[in-house]
């Protein structure tokens, strides 16, 4: 409890009017848009993610940068987009999340952007599968202004951690973790916070014990134990752990599965923010993974144009009627 009382007082100091006034627009106009079922929409968006690059060092199986997979054109985010983007949103932004596809730590500048955005009084968080802590690194991302890093870690041993993070090197995880605790403590700072991050699978499971031990050991601030998302799911999966409390899918029969929660039609995350590509599309959510609702892009537009556009408004008029009739809704727990 007190490790999410300083990640939410470290959000409140970077609050402004502004910023609260934008934020209680679009939560109102979210409730309105859900009960008559129409988008209605004040405000701009309040969170953004921005993938800095979709190159990964791992070859993870239910991931498009892991498997190689995308359709979608790949690269690396580019510092005068990136810029330009930021400095669109300053002023509404309360929260934004350096990650969408890839590892975050392969591209060059990808501290820098920290440091912009922290300059810029906004919220950074940003999510890695922990292989680039070296010293050299963790010195910077202690001097960057993060406020909060998500390392995936899923297994507590070699054997198992490999079997989902494939070409991953526990022991290098572990050690940068340790590392960057350590340097944290010793210069006496509260940033970033560390959650550590592991996906719950069936190869996992019987893990969960000597990972919540390892992890009070070394000092993280937060554990998160989350569902794995599988795609095909329908016909099962060695990955959908016996324990279905940390299952997305139940069994519904005939040998098949289902999504356990029941798909509403309504979305939060359509009013709250929106996520960018590397190349500057931006799509509605982080499950549009191959950019498929291209909503517009900030090559030749600006957030602001795109956020009230007709694509996205039909985009949000379509899940308040139909949600399942929406291919990247049929895999999401929101």
């Amino acid at each position: 409890m007190k490790n999410k009382l300083v990640t939410a007082a470290a959000f409140i100091r970077l609050l402004t009017f502004q910023k609260i006034i934008n934020y209680a627009l679009l939560a109102a106009s979210f409730q309105f848009s859900r009960i008559l079922g129409k988008p209605i929409l004040w405000g701009k968006p309040a969170t953004l993610s921005i993938e800095p690059t979709t190159s990964c060092n791992l070859r993870c199986p239910e991931c498009p940068s892991g498997l190689r997979a995308f359709t979608r054109p790949t690269g690396m985010l580019q510092e005068r987009l990136y810029k330009s983007t930021i400095d669109q949103v300053k002023d509404h932004l309360t929260w934004l999340h350096l990650y969408f596809q890839g590892e975050p730590f392969l591209n060059p500048r990808f501290l820098d952007m920290v440091r912009y955005a922290d300059s810029k009084n906004i919220f950074t968080s940003t999510s890695t599968n922990g292989h680039y802590l070296q010293e050299a690194q963790v010195a910077e991302v202690l001097q960057s202004g993060l406020k909060q890093l998500i390392i995936s870690m899923d297994g507590i041993s070699q054997e198992i951690y490999e079997q989902y993070r494939i070409g991953g090197n526990l022991a290098k995880v572990q050690e940068g973790m340790k590392l960057l605790l350590t340097e944290r403590h010793k210069k006496r700072q509260y940033f970033p916070r560390v959650i550590l991050q592991f996906l719950v699978t069936g190869q996992n499971e019987h893990q969960l014990h000597s990972l919540k031990t390892w992890a009070q050991e070394i000092g993280v601030d937060e554990l998160q134990l989350k569902s794995t998302q599988i795609y095909n799911f329908e016909n099962g999966s060695e990955l959908i752990p016996s324990d279905l409390g940390y299952s997305r899918y139940v069994p519904v029969g005939n040998g098949r599965w289902g999504l356990k929660k029941k798909m509403e039609n309504r979305c939060w995350r359509m009013w709250q923010g929106a996520v960018s590509t590397w190349d500057g599309k931006i799509v509605p959510c982080c499950f549009d993974k191959d950019a498929e609702h291209v909503m517009g892009e900030l090559k030749n537009q600006s957030l602001a144009s795109i956020w009230s556009s007709l694509p996205y408004q039909a985009f949000r008029k379509q899940l308040l009627s139909d949600r399942e009739q929406i291919e990247i809704c049929r895999n999401c727990t929101e």
